[in-house]
């Protein structure tokens, strides 16, 4: 019998919550094949087996581990049921040829989602398990995702869809997961560890969307990747970034910790939460660097496959707001950085150019900062920065007007 333990998964973790069993007790599984998943305060994993077997579940669903404490065991020494499907990287063997269709015949699959359809992964297990369909399931999670309760619902109400009670008193409560309660735990932190204040402007667009509209086609063809607005953005944090150093920087006791590099954090909103990897060393990547390690990271947070280390550190965060349709807002700081750049949604509005009313894409953008490590100059000045590099995108290239640049001015 092998005894199947919680892992240590990073040096300030010291508890996990057991979110699903992938399989069930009994299950022969082979392997390295997943068991179940797990969700630290910094990400989701997942616990594989260490031996083929027959699986004995010792912890159950939604209950709270320490590092180290038993979650299943595996009796290696059973033996492999007839019919237990190979290893995964075993190619599956060749039906007979004379053998009868309906042994030969595969299972049908379970019917997938479709891809405009929004759910949990637990929603989303339980529908295709039981062949729920989505047009009789209501969501009620965050912009109408289909969440584990709703289906429970759907089965428990069939042929009634949960919006069709009206004036229903009904509530429910949930766990919080560690992901929720340390986002929670930090952004009070945020708020009463630091001396917060917040600086607007505005950005105009025009080039920016001139650029990608020019150049989107060959820059995909080329690289792979869409030319999107954040490699943009964050290439005028880093320039502007290394101008403008205590935006870069944070406090340490009584010390000011100041980087030469530039390890930008992009929040990511995820399933089970908001997540913040990093672009390690953004400072040193091309356009196309960047939008390829946002595309990585992104999905890796959707999946929830993140690891701690791709978590861990930063040096300046940068949030986006607009993809939600929001206009303005006060981004809070992640500490212990001492800024946060939060890009909002583009607008057309009005604009005076050169005495004359032209309608421009707008964008307002804001710096959150710690008072403490930043004064007013130093915020205002960065963002301007930021602006100035934002509608001149010819300036990312080395930082300052080519004509200046060859005068040495």
């Amino acid at each position: 019998m092998i005894d199947i333990k919680v892992p240590t998964v990073g040096e300030s973790i010291s508890e996990v919550t057991l979110v699903k069993w992938v399989k069930k007790e009994g299950d022969y599984v082979n392997r390295d094949e997943v068991l179940c998943e797990l969700e630290s305060e910094k990400a989701t994993f997942e616990l594989n087996a260490e031996q083929a077997g027959v699986l004995h579940i010792v912890a159950a669903e939604g209950a709270t581990l320490n590092i180290g404490d038993l979650a299943c065991s595996i009796d290696d020494k059973a033996p492999k049921p007839e019919g237990t499907p190979a290893a995964p990287a075993a190619a599956p063997a060749a039906p007979k040829a004379d053998a009868p269709k309906a042994a030969a015949a595969p299972a049908a699959p379970k019917e997938a989602l479709p891809a405009d359809v929004k759910a949990t992964p637990v929603a989303q297990a339980i529908m295709s398990d039981k062949q729920v369909k989505p047009d009789v399931v209501t969501g009620t999670g965050s912009n109408g995702k289909i969440l584990k309760h709703d289906v429970l619902e759907a089965l428990a109400h069939p042929g009634r869809k949960g919006g069709d009670a009206a004036f229903t008193r009904e509530e429910r409560r949930e766990k919080m997961s560690n992901l929720r309660k340390t986002v929670a735990r930090r952004l009070v932190e945020a708020k009463n560890s630091t001396a917060m204040l917040t600086t607007f402007n505005e950005v105009d667009m025009t080039r920016i969307m001139e650029v990608r509209k020019q150049y989107k086609d060959g820059f995909k063809e080329t690289h792979g990747v869409n030319l999107g607005f954040m490699s943009f953005f964050t290439k005028a944090c880093c320039v502007a970034l290394q101008e403008w150093p205590a935006v870069n920087a944070y406090i340490d006791g009584d010390a000011i910790v100041y980087h030469d590099y530039c390890d930008i954090s992009i929040a990511v909103s995820a399933p089970k939460g908001l997540v913040v990897p990093v672009i390690r060393n953004a400072e040193s990547l091309s356009m196309a660097g960047i939008e390829q390690k946002v595309v990585e990271l992104a999905k890796k947070a959707r999946d929830s496959k993140l690891s701690p280390d791709e978590m861990a550190g930063g040096t300046f965060t940068i949030t986006n707001g607009g993809v939600f349709g929001s206009l303005m807002s006060t981004p809070i700081i992640n500490i212990p950085q001492s800024a946060i750049l939060g890009m909002h949604k583009i607008q057309d509005r009005p604009m005076a150019i050169n005495g004359k009313v032209e309608i421009r894409p707008m964008m307002y953008v804001a710096v959150s900062y710690d008072h403490r490590i930043i004064d007013g100059r130093e915020s205002v000045g960065f963002l301007v920065r930021v602006k100035e590099l934002l509608e001149n995108p010819e300036l990312l290239l080395i930082g300052k007007d080519p004509v200046k640049a060859l005068l040495e001015m």
